[in-house]
Order: structure tokens, then C-alpha cells, then sequence
């Protein structure tokens, strides 16, 4: 499969194409995650990852402050929240027109970034709360009324239908079936509180076994069915190390050659750590498409 379909999602009132796919860099202004390169604490690390990130092909910044790697520490809401203000502030002020994506699966902290720093999307790990780090179930509770009561429905999902950006769904099923059928369940109820611009992420590594993950990159191209655009995100995850015996920052040609068939089973967003590799991966990718439109005309 190619990724010829034009998704687009609407920024603050223009509309972000991907039928070129696009590269979204990791900016972690954390202590914990688990790769060490995408720590950025300080204002200046803050500062120079976001150009970094833009300056080597990244359209899009996904900023996180709750590290969801397995074992990781709990983090109040609270943290979360002074950790990305801290982020956030230094990152508005050197790009003010940055599309900025967070990485969170709290409610409030979502609203505080959309409300308070103009974020642009909503990148949330934890399928609708279903967890909240890696394989954790989320036991929070939040209390969010929308137009129509739709009380039943996900805290994060009914805070969505409020502030109206773009959604990223990540699956934490373990399987292809399962994820169909919770996601065909999941988007009608963000239809039904008019969330209107929703990406899906089949979150490798969340939730899956080894030979899971690759057998979901293998049938991946099958979330085409639901007709929206398909975020991948591998980067140095341990379905690459754990296979190759190698460490975490041996694990970039590994992500690279994933992304690649990513791409090919129908990617529009590849969410990564080395933003360069994966914009020449991108590039390449949409070489191939053109040079095959071009020979046939």
C-alpha cells in the first residue's frame, strides 16, 4: 500500500496535508524516558531541540512530560502540567507558528495546553484512558460534561469535544482484531462529540508481545479501512533491540528500516527521536511515488 490518499487535518484553521507523509520529533522535557538523547530539561535543551526538530524536516513537535516507558515513575498532574508550561513557554516564543502536538492522556493537562500555549493536536497513549504508563490500567477520574451528556464515554475523549484540535488514538490492544474492533468503537464516540480530525496510531509496543508487533506492522495496512490518516511510532523501541541484540542507541537503522515499511503500509505521520533519518527516509519514499507517476505518464 502507498500513501497516496489526501488526509489533511486542520492547524488552528489551515489545513496540514499528508498525502506526502510527515516526520513528528520527540521532545521530552523529562527526566525518564527511556532513550537519554530526547531528555531535554533545561531551557536551552528545550530551545535547541525544537529547532532541531524543525530545522532537520520535522513538521511537527510532540512535546511530553509524563515518561509512559515500562516501570516508569508516576507523575502528578501537577508536575506534568509545570513541566510542559516550562517547555511550552520556551518553545511558543522561539516559534510562535510550530505545530505543537502533546503527549498526555490527562484531561486537564490537555485543556491547559490547547487553552493556555495554542497546542495543535492531542497525542494520547492511553487508548481513551484504558492506561495510563505502559500496561498500566488509568484509574483517574475526571468530571467533564459536554453538550448531550455523553457521561459514559473516555474523560479524554468528552474533553476532545470540547477544545476541538486534532486527536491522536493510540491502540494498546494486543492484536489487529481487537484494535479494529475498539477503535470502530472509539471513533464513533469521538463522531458523536464532534471531534472531527482523529489520527490512529496502532502504538506498537503498547501492550504487545515481540511477534505481535510485527505481525501488526505486517497487516498494519489494514487500518486503511477506517479511512483516516495512521501514525507510527518506533523509534528505538524495544521490539528493534530486543530482536537484534543490540542497545537503545544502537537501535537507529533498525527504526529506520521500520518507518520505511511503515511508509509503505500506509503511514501519514512517522512520530521519531532522529528526525533527520526519518525526513530521508520520507523523501525517498515520495521519490518512488513520483518516479512511478512520472514513468507512467
Amino acid at each position: 500500500m502507498n500513501n497516496q490518499i489526501d488526509y489533511t487535518i486542520n492547524v488552528r484553521g489551515s489545513l496540514l496535508s499528508l498525502k506526502k507523509p510527515c516526520v513528528m520529533g520527540i521532545l521530552n522535557c523529562t527526566p525518564d524516558s527511556f532513550f537519554a538523547g530526547s531528555r531535554k530539561q533545561t531551557g536551552g535543551e528545550i530551545a535547541s531541540r525544537a529547532n532541531q526538530i524543525l530545522e532537520e524536516g520535522g513538521k511537527i513537535i510532540d512535546v511530553g512530560a509524563f515518561s509512559t516507558r515500562p516501570g516508569a515513575a508516576e507523575v502528578t498532574e501537577e508536575e506534568e502540567m509545570k513541566r510542559l508550561r516550562f517547555a511550552l513557554g520556551i518553545i511558543r516564543k522561539e516559534h510562535p507558528d510550530a505545530i505543537l502536538s502533546i503527549d498526555t492522556f490527562r484531561p486537564n493537562v490537555a485543556q491547559m495546553a490547547v487553552e493556555e500555549y495554542d497546542a495543535d493536536i492531542i497525542n494520547d497513549v492511553s487508548e481513551g484512558g484504558i492506561t495510563g504508563i505502559v500496561d498500566k490500567p488509568l484509574n483517574e477520574k475526571y468530571d467533564i460534561t459536554v453538550k448531550n451528556n455523553y457521561s459514559g464515554y473516555p474523560a479524554i475523549f468528552r474533553m476532545m469535544g470540547k477544545l476541538k484540535v486534532p486527536y491522536i488514538l493510540m491502540s494498546v490492544q494486543t492484536n489487529l482484531h481487537d484494535m479494529i474492533i475498539n477503535f470502530s468503537k472509539e471513533i464513533q464516540q469521538l463522531r458523536d462529540l464532534g471531534v472531527k480530525d482523529i489520527i490512529l496510531d496502532p502504538g506498537f509496543g503498547f501492550g504487545k508481545s515481540l511477534n505481535g508487533n510485527y505481525q501488526l506492522l505486517r497487516e498494519m495496512d489494514k487500518l486503511a479501512a477506517f479511512n483516516l490518516p495512521i501514525l507510527v511510532g518506533v523509534s528505538r523501541k524495544r521490539m528493534i533491540h530486543q530482536l537484534l541484540g543490540v542497545s537503545v542507541d544502537e537501535s537507529l537503522n533498525g527504526t529506520v528500516v521500520i518507518n520505511t515499511i511503515a511508509l509503505m503500509k500506509g503511514a501519514g505521520i512517522l512520530r521519531v527521536h532522529d528526525v533527520k533519518e526519518a525526513f530521508q527516509a520520507v523523501n525517498i519514499y515520495n521519490k518512488m511515488l513520483s518516479s512511478s507517476e512520472e514513468v507512467k505518464a
